[in-house]
């Protein structure tokens, strides 16, 4: 299972008997996972674009998902002792897949895509899948997010990126859209201008903006194997899904990179108005 993503580097992991449950049970949804995950493409341009945050690819990949049915779904647990409320807690996942049968039986496969954000989000999804396998709420929860050759890459990624554009001080960041705080600017020309061993302004920047944004307490996949092995989440079937830097591109069409960002942009924002994309 998998095979096609495995072949490409990415990395994947079962637990607590995801596989079979997967194979068994849930065949052509995870055919679905699969088809849509080995077309994910990042040109660099939109993660230097990003500053960080989540790629115009990442919301590519969410509403190729959301095309193929699996859609954001709120959960919603209440308990009650004699007819009397004690408790109510809502859980909310990007993506769910349900999976109808006969006999009117649902079954729900629960998706979260953590590109960067800050590591505990991890614990956070990860207990909410326990909770919610454990009421009978999902059957399995899937995690993807970036993987180690991709996070470990990462610095070379971006360097290569700045040499390519030949840029030497930030007006020429500016000139291609990418601008810089004050804070961040510090940052680099403290290793630019000082005394002992400075740098060039390349290597300086690079290593500011790596270490920034997808520094060691973001979500990527050494910080997801820390909570699977504390038995995070535990004893949800899980699958782990970790992105290779196979996946970020260089040389594509200037135009079609706009695009690319602009339809992601378009996407972005009916998703947070409420509209579906």
């Amino acid at each position: 299972m998998f095979k096609s993503l495995i072949d490409k580097g990415y990395q994947i992991e079962f637990v607590s008997h995801a596989l079979a449950i997967l194979e068994i049970d849930f065949p052509d949804a995870a055919s679905e996972l699969e088809e849509v995950i080995a077309n994910q493409s990042v040109p660099i341009e939109e993660i230097i674009g990003s500053g960080g945050g989540e790629t115009k690819g990442t919301q590519r990949l969410r509403n190729n998902l959301t095309s193929k049915n699996w859609l954001k779904e709120t959960f919603t647990i209440k308990k009650t002792i004699n007819n009397e409320p004690r408790e109510s807690i809502s859980h909310k996942v990007d993506h769910v897949r349900l999976i109808e049968r006969e006999h009117s039986q649902r079954f729900r496969i629960a998706c979260e895509i953590e590109w960067n954000n800050k590591d505990p989000f991890f614990d956070r999804d990860l207990e909410n899948f326990k909770r919610l396998h454990a009421e009978g709420g999902i059957s399995i929860g899937i995690m993807i997010t970036r993987g180690t050759s991709l996070q470990d890459s990462m610095k070379d990624l971006v360097r290569r990126w700045i040499e390519e554009n030949q840029i030497d001080d930030f007006d020429g960041l500016a000139e291609v859209g990418i601008n810089q705080t004050a804070r961040q600017k510090r940052e680099v020309l403290k290793r630019v201008q000082r005394e002992k061993n400075p740098i060039p302004f390349r290597d300086a920047w690079t290593s500011q903006f790596v270490s920034d944004k997808f520094g060691a307490a973001t979500t990527h996949w050494r910080k997801l194997q820390d909570r699977i092995k504390r038995g995070v989440g535990n004893p949800c079937p899980l699958v782990l899904i970790g992105l290779p830097a196979s996946i970020v591109t260089f040389g594509e069409d200037p135009q079609v990179v706009k695009k690319l960002i602009e339809d992601g942009a378009k996407a972005l924002e009916e998703d947070e108005d409420g509209t579906p994309a």
